[in-house]
């Protein structure tokens, strides 16, 4: 007789229409990672307009280049002050209305930079970037929705064919602004701005998509497969998932890799645009190199899940920190060979991969099932928020001491992480 589990019933209603089968599993994980393609493929529209266009209307607003690299901060920001909110509500309601919510209020904070724009008010444009940070949130979470259902062995894969999917919008999204702020020609509205309204429009459909046909919500299915680890409410608090991480050194290690990882890209690429505008670049070939950059991130997951899934964690991590490493060393030392500064953007972006994936399975791995929704979201958190402070530092130390010094600063960051990986590395080998 094949094993059955009646899914409970939630304040959203019922995790599914009748009892979960082993059988119906293969089933249920591939209609999950359609529905995340196709949200992540919105998002990735949606989310790099405002990489490559908030330095610039930071400047435009504000009168300050020095200022330029608050806007994209306060979108890192937002995508951290947000991660705790919505980490309580999945933990508690499910992946569903989590991901929704962040993407409606992402499309709130487009309109507001549109409307900061239009009556030049700074202050605005940074609560509007806050918003639209949710936008990045919904996507980061969207990664671990793939893994929860995954099987162990092939969580790195799961997780990197969600975040491939946000290549194809992300990819676009830089360089459809150009023609996208062409439309407002004319308007009250800029032709750097227009792109945001463009953005509201796509984070709304995301939402729709994901209120509509992510159900059964893959958390609650998850939990009703694994009763035995979900005895209590109180396992699933932010609390326990911070003791879980304590509790495990793999999960510190994961914990360190993604902030890293992310906070070294995020600082590195947000002032990219500046001072390829100094060298003499034009808005297309800002996007372009934005856009090759975000294809590094995106484009070659797949690879990154295989390579974590067949040789493991530990090894994806390191080959993290070296790639990261190559690209400080080449965006550095470009100067105005954009070339060189477009080849160190796309290795800047397949470290950032290599950590994410690798990092994220890590920690899915490394926690008890019950206490997983809180970690992530305690890792989203840490990973934006120390985000957030190297883009404000970033655009700091741009103004006075230049981009090379801004690459070697993020090299720096990795010591720490790849110091910690080979002492994991080394511990794992000595007890195998």
């Amino acid at each position: 007789m094949p094993h059955t589990i009646n899914a409970p019933d939630t304040p959203d209603g019922p995790v599914t229409a009748g009892p979960v089968t082993a059988a119906d599993l293969p089933a249920l994980r591939r209609r999950t990672s359609g529905v995340l393609i196709a949200s992540q493929i919105l998002g990735g529209l949606g989310v790099p307009i405002g990489i490559a266009l908030a330095p610039v209307l930071a400047t435009r607003v504000s009168g300050s280049e020095a200022l330029s690299g608050l806007a994209p901060t306060a979108s890192v920001t937002g995508t951290a002050l947000l991660s705790l909110p919505l980490a309580a509500l999945m933990t508690s309601r499910g992946r569903r209305p989590g991901l929704v919510l962040a993407y409606l209020i992402g499309a709130l904070g487009a309109g507001l930079v549109v409307l900061a724009t239009v009556v030049e008010s700074f202050p605005l444009l940074l609560l509007g970037m806050a918003g639209f940070g949710a936008g990045s949130s919904a996507n980061l979470q969207a990664r671990f929705a793939a893994a929860d259902l995954a099987e162990p062995d092939r969580r790195g894969r799961a997780i990197s064919t969600v975040i491939w999917a946000t290549t194809i919008g992300s990819v676009l999204g830089p360089n459809i602004a150009a023609p996208a702020g062409r439309v407002f020609r004319g308007t009250a509205v800029s032709e750097t701005a227009g792109p945001f309204v463009w953005a509201a429009g796509i984070f709304l459909l995301a939402a729709v998509v994901v209120a509509v046909l992510l159900r059964p919500d893959p958390l609650l299915t998850a939990r009703a497969l694994a009763p035995q680890e979900n005895r209590s409410a109180d396992g699933r608090s932010l609390r326990a998932g911070l003791a879980a991480v304590r509790a495990s050194p793999m999960a510190r290690l994961a914990l360190v890799t993604v902030t890293v990882s992310h906070t070294a890209m995020v600082s590195i690429m947000v002032m990219t645009p500046v001072d390829l505008g100094h060298h003499g670049a034009d808005l297309q070939l800002i996007g372009l190199v934005i856009s090759g950059h975000i294809a590094g991130m995106y484009a070659f997951s797949p690879v990154m899940g295989w390579l974590a899934d067949r040789f493991g964690r530990l090894t994806v991590i390191g080959l993290a920190a070296g790639l990261l490493a190559l690209a400080a060393l080449l965006a550095g030392t470009a100067g105005a060979a954009h070339g060189r500064t477009a080849a160190g953007l796309f290795v800047l972006g397949l470290g950032w991969s290599a950590g994410l994936v690798a990092g994220s399975a890590l920690l899915t791995d490394s926690v008890p099932q019950a206490a997983r929704a809180a970690v992530q979201g305690l890792s989203d958190l840490t990973m934006n928020a120390s985000a957030g402070i190297g883009g404000a530092v970033a655009g700091v130390i741009v103004s006075q001491a230049g981009y090379g010094w801004l690459n070697l600063t993020g090299a720096c960051l990795l010591l720490p992480m790849a110091a910690l990986a080979l002492r994991r590395s080394l511990t794992h080998r000595a007890t195998a």
